[in-house]
């Protein structure tokens, strides 16, 4: 993902031209999901700022307790808790996120999977330190993982089946909160914003002087805040940019690095060289699932996948202290999408 502070300091530096803009771009920010966001928009209307930033925290409000996985009286988390494995209402909005998230896991061959809540836990991601299970402890965990073992039921209802099986949304939520915010803004009447969450974002029509938005991705590095490209993202359409990356969340332990990102195949955290992966996509909820299956499946069957599947992606490769990019089809050839 994008580092939350830098992007903010440097979507600021590339909101600012040389040119005094026609209409201020307004902007506001805040806390929401343990991580920042910022929102950047403007409007030919007049528009009451409190107004936006209240229909803003209130989208967010909801979506916490439809979605977190943190907090024990989410619609999830209640799903998570219960046993049964009959049908449980747990609303529109999750069943369509597990319909995205099975289509992605199967295409991904299964490395990308919402189950894996167990083997976060065993492996002590959830509580921020390490623990490397021995492989009895690791099979055990592996029994209830598997989108398999999550039945849709209908529009609004999921069942298990098995009573232990749990949904974590994490490598998701982000991608619909953005998708969520967005139409937000455009149900207000909002048709040029820039709306970014923990560093995932959307973007749609222009600044006010008519130039198309523009943002960084920055350099993989642990630790460092360094930019690695500026995207040029167009006026037309909206445009999505969903980044995830092994060098934020991982423990180094005498030499080796476990990343956050699991294998849902083996439950085990990836060890190949691919360090972060970014998705160009109209659909910011699309993207978030799809940038993190790729990140799991390594640049080699990644870039075949997307390739196949006609995805927009850029891949950054760690070799030794040299990083190397590589771009689908679809981005290479695209019109829409310029990265400098």
């Amino acid at each position: 993902m994008l580092r939350n502070g830098w992007f903010g300091a440097l979507l600021g530096l590339l909101l600012t031209g040389c040119e005094e803009p026609i209409k201020p771009v307004e902007t506001f920010a805040g806390f929401a999901q343990g991580t920042s966001y910022h929102i950047s928009y403007w409007s030919p209307q007049v528009l009451e700022g409190k107004q936006i930033e209240a229909e803003v925290e209130k989208v967010f409000a909801d979506l916490d307790k439809t979605l977190s996985n943190y907090r024990p009286d989410s619609v999830i988390e209640q799903f998570n808790a219960n046993s049964s494995t009959s049908g449980q209402q747990v609303g529109e909005e999750i069943v369509e996120l597990v319909k995205i998230a099975q289509t992605v896991g199967q295409a991904s061959r299964g490395c990308y999977d919402l189950t894996i809540k167990p083997l976060f836990d065993l492996w002590g991601f959830n509580g921020d330190e390490l623990h490397i299970p021995d492989d009895a402890a690791l099979q055990a965990a592996m029994a209830n993982v598997g989108m398999d073992k999550v039945r849709v039921v209908d529009a609004s209802h999921l069942a298990k089946k098995l009573p232990d099986v749990r949904v974590d949304l994490s490598s998701i939520a982000q991608g619909y909160s953005v998708e969520k915010i967005s139409k937000a803004l455009e149900g207000i009447g909002i048709e040029n914003y820039l709306v970014e969450i923990g560093g995932e974002l959307r973007a749609h029509g222009s600044k006010p002087d008519g130039k198309a938005w523009r943002i960084a991705v920055e350099k993989p590095l642990p630790g460092e805040q360094k930019m690695h490209k500026v995207v040029t993202l167009p006026k037309e359409l909206p445009m999505s940019v969903m980044t995830s990356g092994t060098y934020r969340h991982y423990f180094d332990v005498k030499g080796h690095r476990y990343s956050h990102i699991l294998d849902a195949r083996d439950g085990r955290p990836v060890s190949h060289d691919l360090v972060a992966v970014s998705v160009f996509n109209e659909n910011p909820t699309i993207a978030d699932a799809w940038s993190t299956a790729l990140l799991c499946l390594g640049q080699e069957a990644g870039m075949k996948i997307a390739d196949a599947e006609k995805l927009q992606v850029m891949f950054i490769q760690q070799q030794g202290s040299e990083f190397v990019e590589s771009k689908t089809r679809a981005l290479t050839m695209s019109t829409q999408v310029v990265i400098n």
